[in-house]
């Protein structure tokens, strides 16, 4: 069956990813709880979605070593509804997933034929969703992303932004022993519109191309938007996190997918943050 866009029911449709949805049926937090089974199922049987894409996630990596009961409530149990959504319905579901289900000691870039161990409780909690959806299911498509950004200043809480509301500093510390592959989530909507046309199934990574560190990833934000900021390379154990950081959550993918996270940043930056006040 050719699904129709228009048909899609997107959860979490007003974050940082959703915001790139120019099509189906937005639902946020407010419209649709996803930890609410009965919910779920009513939202759905109303709506008739002829596939679910399932953007609704807890993506704070402390808050979520904070509380791991919080994190399997709402990347777990969360994911178990949909899935039980899109069995019921007899559709596709699409489900976003992260690097962050690996144990980052592979030396090159994690394939989709990689093993999950993961390393901390975001990482178990989207893992298990991933395991849910895999046993429950036979049409999915498992979206793996790393180092999100997007959503310009009003939605963009992870790294980009952080750098940037510290650019009024001379120097900002960012660590050099962490390596993935950035992820824009404007590139992240288009090639999962790409996967659900072609009827895709399995498991995808779709990061942007080419991996960076993390102070890598923060120099290039620099250069792209002029500044005077140093970057001064520390280490992750400078840092006191709640949440166990992995090295590599680098990945690559089986099929072509979007530019490299250079474009997709200077894009992002020449754009959505164009008019910021502190820039």
């Amino acid at each position: 069956m050719k699904i129709k866009l228009n048909k899609v029911l997107i959860t979490g449709a007003d974050g940082m990813v959703g915001s790139y949805a120019d099509f189906g049926i937005k639902t946020n937090r407010r419209s649709l709880d996803v930890i609410d089974l009965k919910e779920v199922l009513a939202v759905c049987k109303k709506y008739k979605p002829e596939a679910i894409i399932h953007l609704a996630a807890e993506t704070d990596v402390d808050r979520c070593e904070r509380d791991p009961e919080y994190a399997y409530t709402v990347n777990s149990i969360g994911t178990y509804n949909m899935a039980v959504a899109a069995k019921e319905l007899g559709i596709k579901l699409v489900y976003v997933s992260t690097a962050g289900v690996f144990d980052g000691q592979k030396k090159t870039p994690y394939n989709e034929k990689d093993e999950p161990n993961p390393q901390n409780y975001y990482g178990r909690s989207k893992f298990l969703g991933e395991l849910i959806i895999k046993g429950m299911l036979k049409d999915y498509i498992i979206a793996r992303v790393c180092w999100m950004f997007g959503g310009g200043p009003e939605k963009d809480q992870k790294f980009v932004a952080k750098i940037i509301r510290q650019l009024d500093k001379k120097e900002i510390k960012v660590v050099t022993d962490q390596i993935g592959s950035p992820t824009f989530g404007k590139d992240l909507i288009t090639s999962i519109k790409k996967l659900i046309k072609k009827d895709a199934k399995g498991i995808y990574n779709l990061a942007n191309r080419d991996i960076c560190s993390r102070y890598e990833f923060a120099e290039a934000i620099v250069k792209i938007l002029k500044k005077n900021t140093k970057i001064l390379p520390v280490k992750m154990n400078d840092f006191k996190m709640d949440a166990f950081r992995t090295y590599n959550e680098s990945m690559v993918s089986k099929i072509k997918t979007q530019r490299n996270w250079q474009g997709a940043l200077k894009e992002y930056l020449e754009t959505e943050w164009k008019s910021y006040e502190k820039i």
